[in-house]
């Protein structure tokens, strides 16, 4: 897995988990690809369903938003922590776009030697 960090260190966004370090390397790929991508606000009822690659907004189970980025294949390649207001996860969405074209890519020691 890996995740998206910030300027700022925090984490924009976390990816699944995945079977080997090139299949990861394919996951950031797939996310450079499609950071900037439309937003579905599924927080607002009759929200308009949009086309694959897409960020979706949504409210977890305790009600705060949160987003996913899912590819062209409709699999979720990124999702965000939760947020306080709906305000702060557009500004994380904001961040993915910002941050993954030219994100540095650090491997862990431990997996290297895999």
């Amino acid at each position: 897995m890996f995740n998206l960090i910030a300027n700022n260190n925090r984490i924009i966004s976390t990816s699944q988990t995945y079977a080997s370090v090139e299949n990861a390397k394919v996951g950031i790929e797939s996310i450079r690809k499609n950071c900037s991508s439309h937003v579905e606000d599924q927080t607002v009822e009759g929200y308009e369903v949009l086309k694959h690659p897409k960020y979706e907004v949504y409210l977890d189970v305790a009600g705060n938003p949160r987003f996913r980025l899912k590819a062209s294949n409709g699999e979720i390649i990124a999702a965000s922590e939760a947020y306080s207001s709906k305000s702060s996860c557009m500004n994380g969405i904001r961040s993915v776009a910002d941050h993954a074209p030219d994100a540095e890519i650090v491997i862990d020691d431990e997996l290297s030697e895999e």
